[in-house]
């Protein structure tokens, strides 16, 4: 297939064309150059509805991965711009040019914090702008195929995405643990959801190969779940180092979030720490992800071994080169 890969220069986009390159015809729509990949990308920003029906001319198929999605986005409004209105004119271009087919990644923000374990027919519930917006995208997408029911839709919510070369949340985490800098915050039985990038791609491009018609939603996590107590020692086996966790009760972390909150707005910069992010990690973020598997999907790596991959990587190897991927 010709496959446009809208939002394809980052972390996502990057490791999805280095699967599908060699046996799919690949075009790369991104505001910003392709580090990897810039002989096939073209420079049109989501908001450019005449831009993407140009970029779009002969594709078969298209993978939206475009999106606002840092913590600490502003204005809040573009959420709201890229994410909701994007769709809008993503779903416009792809109908000027005959396009029937779409792979669409939400997120599991949708649901919202500590929900016991929702699968894709659970109440939609976000707690911040990202998800809302990512919920709004969706309901977009469902008004639409209301009129295009021969289309072949597939909305794919992952849970937080890690890999090599990212540099986001779980990146974040790993290094601190890995420096000896980590500072549990609560007792680390809550459970965390993530999802390594090589099964995320996997997935997408077995999405996008099968035929159906209409639009289905598929959770996507890879499983088993940890908890932060488990995490923190998989990484002290894999880097072969003894490290030290201190708990600190829930309410003081909370505490130290709010002034990070304070000193972000008094400095007008983008701190690390904030109290968004701390309720984030101490919440349990578990999610049910068995209907992509009784689709037929299997996984290429295990969650141990998509972990144990990227400590290897950047904590052993140091083999990113600078080339990384700023994100969540």
């Amino acid at each position: 297939m010709r496959i446009a890969v809208i939002g394809g220069s980052g972390f996502v986009g990057t490791r999805l064309i280095a699967l599908l390159k060699d046996s799919h015809i690949l075009t790369n729509i991104d505001k910003q150059q392709s580090v990897f990949f810039p002989e096939i990308t073209r420079i049109v920003n989501v908001l450019d509805k005449d831009g993407l029906v140009s970029a779009l001319k002969d594709q078969d198929a298209v993978v939206l991965l475009a999106a606002e999605h840092r913590d600490d986005v502003t204005p809040v409004s573009l959420y709201y711009d890229v994410n909701v209105e994007g769709m809008r004119n993503t779903l416009e271009a792809m109908e000027y040019n005959g396009i029937k087919r779409l792979v669409f990644t939400s997120s599991v923000a949708v649901y919202g914090l500590n929900k016991d374990n929702p699968d894709e027919l659970h109440p939609a519930d976000p707690f911040n702008h990202y998800g809302k917006s990512k919920w709004q995208a969706e309901q977009v997408l469902r008004e639409w195929m209301k009129g295009h029911a021969d289309w072949q839709v597939n909305v794919l919510r992952p849970t937080v995405i890690f890999g090599e070369r990212n540099r986001g949340n779980v990146y974040n985490l790993l290094s601190q643990i890995a420096r000896g800098r980590f500072l549990m915050v609560g007792k680390g039985e809550n459970m965390k959801s993530m999802a390594y990038v090589g099964n995320i791609v996997a997935l997408i491009q077995f999405l996008m190969e099968r035929d159906h018609e209409g639009c289905e939603v598929f959770n996507y996590t890879d499983k088993p779940d940890m908890n932060m107590n488990d995490l923190v020692n998989l990484v002290s086996k894999v880097l072969n180092k003894p490290l030290l966790s201190i708990h600190f009760p829930y309410w003081l972390g909370m505490c130290g979030g709010y002034c990070f909150d304070v000193l972000a707005w008094l400095t007008r910069r983008k701190l690390a720490i904030s109290s968004v992010r701390v309720k984030k990690f101490c919440s349990t973020t578990q999610f049910a992800s068995s209907k992509v598997i009784e689709a037929g999907f299997k996984a290429p790596f295990s969650l141990s071994e998509g972990l144990s991959r990227t400590l290897k990587f950047e904590f052993i190897e140091n083999a990113s080169e600078g080339k990384v991927f700023v994100s969540e």
